[in-house]
């Protein structure tokens, strides 16, 4: 099994998922008391918050390429940035390791493309879904993303920074975010991604009046992929 890589602690509500996850589908894969050989290096959030609010991207991606290069250094064989906004500097951290960074959005572009879906609501920090880097990349991966309008964007940030960061679950702002979704699928949207790594916290994908590419979910089973890619090919040769 090769040994994931985790950059966490952003916030760490998300983090926890993700190692949730990432065990739970070594397990249903491997079976028996399997789990996954992986490192987290979990940062301070309020650190890196402090960076994104002060438009620092600069040093915020040398922070999170040191976390990457302590991961090579502990023996990663892959690195995975365990939040969305973050992969605004994914370039930079994937320049700074030999090893392979797996990207949320190409994995979350290959989720939709796989469904047939091309016109997906993007639910996200303002960072998200106001810098170019997302969009760009979605739209070079044949994805047209539709965003909230300026309203419902502000009012998604303050939910992800306000309540789930802070291990908050809200009913009110569930109806929100779900008005939201209504309000996309009226105006053409086909899907909706849930593109901060906290709201699935918030939405159940399965009961959301669109299809929903959760991009949490997607990018720790893009994880486990990689890990067992070896490991699954020896098993069945044995």
């Amino acid at each position: 099994m090769r040994r994931i890589g985790l950059i966490g602690g952003m916030s760490f509500e998300s983090t926890l998922v993700y190692y949730k996850l990432v065990n739970e589908m070594v397990r249903d894969r491997l079976g028996g008391l399997a789990s996954a050989d992986l490192l987290l290096h979990s940062v301070n959030f309020e650190e890196v918050v402090a960076l994104q609010k002060a438009g620092r991207w600069d040093l915020a991606a040398d922070h999170l390429a040191t976390s990457a290069k302590a991961l090579k250094a502990a023996g990663a064989d892959c690195v995975l940035i365990c939040t969305n906004t973050m992969h605004l500097v994914a370039g930079e951290v994937q320049a700074a390791v030999d090893i392979p960074l797996i990207h949320i959005i190409d994995e979350t572009a290959q989720a939709l493309t796989a469904a047939g879906l091309k016109r997906p609501l993007l639910l996200a920090t303002r960072y998200t879904m106001e810098h170019g880097f997302y969009a760009e990349r979605m739209m070079s991966l044949g994805i047209d993303i539709v965003v909230p309008e300026e309203a419902d964007r502000a009012d998604m940030h303050e939910i992800i920074f306000g309540e789930l960061c802070a291990g908050k679950v809200v009913t009110g702002s569930r109806t929100r975010a779900l008005a939201m979704i209504e309000r996309a699928r009226a105006s053409g949207a086909d899907s909706v991604i849930l593109g901060c790594t906290e709201i699935c916290l918030l939405l159940d994908p399965r009961t959301l009046p669109l299809p929903c590419i959760d991009s949490t979910t997607v990018h720790a089973m893009a994880a486990v992929e990689f890990a067992l890619a070896d490991a699954e090919g020896k098993r069945q040769a044995a």
